[in-house]
């Protein structure tokens, strides 16, 4: 199932009672249609596995959002300001399923075999923003 908001109404953005940061990421996926449209069920809400969404909310992932378009994706990742990125990653590499859910994953990305998570995704640099005048 689509989400229903689209780029003429925009997404909602989750409030939080505390300021957060962001992290943003990117990744290629496998060019093959096919792939991309299980990849895309895997990550809808009734297919994506309840236990990877645990342990990104144990981690201390206050949310998370994956954009596409044909095979970039685009990962935006909202913390608490004081998590520690490095330490969540190495917990969420030990939390159950995650080992398999990136060994399943990993046939639609293009990544080395038994990549974590972490070596998959690469972090994304902001080089603009609406300065404050």
């Amino acid at each position: 199932m689509k989400d229903s908001y689209n780029k003429t109404v925009g997404y909602p953005q989750k409030e939080f009672r505390t300021p957060v940061k962001r992290y943003c990421q990117t990744l290629d996926l496998k060019d093959d249609p096919a792939l991309i449209a299980q990849y895309r069920e895997a990550h809808d809400r009734y297919h994506s596995w309840p236990e990877i969404r645990a342990g990104i909310r144990e981690v201390g992932i206050l949310e998370m959002e994956i954009y596409i378009l044909g095979t970039r994706l685009f990962m935006i990742v909202e913390t608490p300001p004081d998590f520690d990125w490095d330490v969540a990653m190495a917990k969420l590499d030990t939390l159950p399923r995650q080992a398999e859910w990136e060994a399943y994953v990993s046939m639609f990305q293009q990544c080395r075999p038994g990549s974590t998570s972490s070596e998959k995704w690469q972090m994304m640099d902001r080089m603009f923003y609406l300065y404050e005048e």
